[in-house]
C-alpha cells in the first residue's frame, strides 16, 4: 500500500485504489475482465497472467493547471475551476519520475521571467492555462507545451526560452497551443512551435515511434513496451502477409508485428488507418527509420474504412477509443473474414460488444495489462481466430 499524503488529505483522488495492496488492485481488475468477456472465454482459450506496472514514477506526461500569481505559480490541479484558492500543487505526485520535479522548479521561475500570468476561469483573466510536460523514457529527453489564452505572450516566451533550454538541455521539443475558449478545455487547434524538432522519439522493443503535440500516446512506456512485445510475440508465428491497423494512431500496433513477420515473410505488407493526419505524419516516419517498403498509412475514420475489390487481409488489428469500434464496422470484419484479429481495448465494456458482432471468430488468448495502476481501469489484449 503506498501512501500518498495528497490522497490522505482528499486534495487529489485520482488514484482512487492508491490505499489497496497492488496485488489486491491487480485481483480485481482480472476478477472484472474475466467476469465481462465470460461469454468469450471457452476451454481453450490461453487467459495469460496480467501484466503489471511499477507502482510509482510510472508515468510519462504531466498535465498541470497553472494557478497561483505569475510570481508564485502553482502546478496541479484545482479542486474547484472556479476558485484559484483551491490549487494544489501536484509537482511532487509519486506517478512522476524524479526528473519532473527538477523541470517544474524551473518553469515556475520562466513563467515568472516571462510574465505568464496564470489564467482564472471566472474572471476570464491571466494568459497560462496548463503546463504539458512529456518525456521520452528511451533518450530522457522532454516536450513541453504552454498552453495560452492568447499569442500574446509569445513573443516574451520566445525571448526567455534559449535561457530556458541552456540550463534544460533535455528538453527538446517546445509549442505553445492556442486555446482561446473561456473553458476548462485542454488544448486549442492551433500549435506554435518555438524549436526545430517538432517530435520526442520514443523506442520500445528497438522500434522508433514519435510522440507529437497533438494526440495520444500511451503514458506508460514500461507496460505500453510489454503491450506491443506481446502482440508481436502472438503473431510472429501465425500465417499473415497482409496487416491492416485500424485506428493505428502513430503505428505501435502494426509496426511492431509487421517487423516480426518480415523475419520469415520477406513481403509481408501493412496497411494502417487512423484519422489523425499529424498521427500518420509521425506512423509514416516510424516505418521509414524502420527500412519498411510495403507500407502504407493513410488518414481516414477507421470505423469507415472498407477493402478494395479482392482485397483480403490476414490480420486485423483494432485499437479503438473506448467506444469500441462499433457494430458497424464489427460486423464488416465478421464478415470480412481475416485470419486473425488482434483486439486492444481500455474499455472492456465496449470489447464485449463488439466481440457478440465477431460471432465467426472465437477468443484464443487474452491478456489484461496494468496501463493505469491504483485506478480501476485497465487495457486488455485479444487474439481472434477464425472459426
Amino acid at each position: 500500500m503506498m501512501n500518498c499524503p495528497h490522497f490522505a488529505q482528499k486534495d487529489c483522488r485520482s488514484c482512487i485504489w492508491i490505499e489497496q495492496d497492488y496485488s489486491q488492485q491487480i485481483a480485481q481488475k482480472q476478477q472484472h475482465l474475466q467476469q465481462t468477456l465470460t461469454d468469450f472465454i471457452d476451454t481453450k482459450t490461453i487467459c495469460l497472467p496480467a501484466q503489471v506496472s511499477a507502482p510509482v514514477a510510472m508515468r510519462n506526461r504531466a498535465k498541470m493547471v497553472v494557478s497561483g500569481a505569475v510570481e508564485r505559480p502553482i502546478f496541479g490541479i484545482l479542486t474547484d475551476p472556479f476558485v484559484m484558492e483551491s490549487a494544489v500543487d501536484l509537482t511532487d505526485c509519486l506517478l512522476y519520475p524524479t526528473e519532473f520535479q527538477t523541470i517544474f522548479q524551473q518553469l515556475k521561475d520562466f513563467v515568472g521571467r516571462a510574465g505568464l500570468v496564470p489564467y482564472h476561469i471566472a474572471k476570464r483573466k491571466g494568459e497560462l492555462k496548463y503546463i504539458l510536460l512529456t518525456q521520452s523514457q528511451w533518450s530522457k529527453k522532454f516536450m513541453l507545451r504552454f498552453v495560452l489564452r492568447s499569442e500574446n505572450k509569445l513573443e516574451l516566451i520566445r525571448r526567455e526560452l534559449p535561457a530556458l533550454l541552456q540550463n534544460l538541455p533535455q528538453i527538446s521539443v517546445v509549442t505553445a497551443n492556442i486555446q482561446p475558449q473561456p473553458a476548462a478545455i485542454l488544448e486549442g487547434e492551433q500549435e506554435v512551435y518555438l524549436t526545430d524538432e517538432q517530435m520526442l522519439e520514443e523506442q520500445f522493443n528497438q522500434i522508433s515511434l514519435f510522440i507529437r503535440p497533438q494526440g495520444f500516446f500511451q503514458t506508460n512506456p514500461q507496460v505500453a513496451a510489454a503491450l506491443y512485445r506481446t502482440a508481436q510475440q502472438w503473431t510472429a508465428a501465425l500465417s499473415i502477409q497482409k496487416i491492416w491497423d485500424l485506428f493505428c494512431g502513430v503505428g505501435g500496433f502494426g509496426l511492431h508485428c509487421a517487423v516480426a513477420r518480415r523475419a520469415v515473410e520477406p513481403n509481408v505488407s501493412l496497411v494502417g488507418i487512423e484519422i489523425s493526419a499529424s498521427a500518420i505524419q509521425a506512423a509514416k516516419r516510424a516505418a521509414d527509420k524502420l527500412g519498411l517498403t510495403k507500407i502504407h498509412f493513410q488518414d481516414l475514420d477507421a470505423s469507415q474504412y472498407q477493402a478494395q475489390q479482392g482485397e483480403q487481409p490476414d490480420l486485423v488489428i483494432v485499437n479503438p477509443p473506448r467506444r469500441g469500434i462499433g457494430k458497424q464496422l464489427a460486423s464488416y470484419l465478421n464478415g470480412l473474414q481475416p485470419k486473425f484479429m488482434l483486439y486492444s481495448s481500455c474499455n472492456v465494456e465496449s470489447m464485449q460488444r463488439d466481440l457478440a458482432h465477431l460471432s465467426n471468430y472465437r477468443l484464443s488468448k487474452l491478456q489484461l495489462f496494468d496501463m493505469f495502476p491504483h485506478t480501476m481501469h485497465y487495457e486488455v489484449l485479444g487474439l481472434l481466430e477464425l472459426i
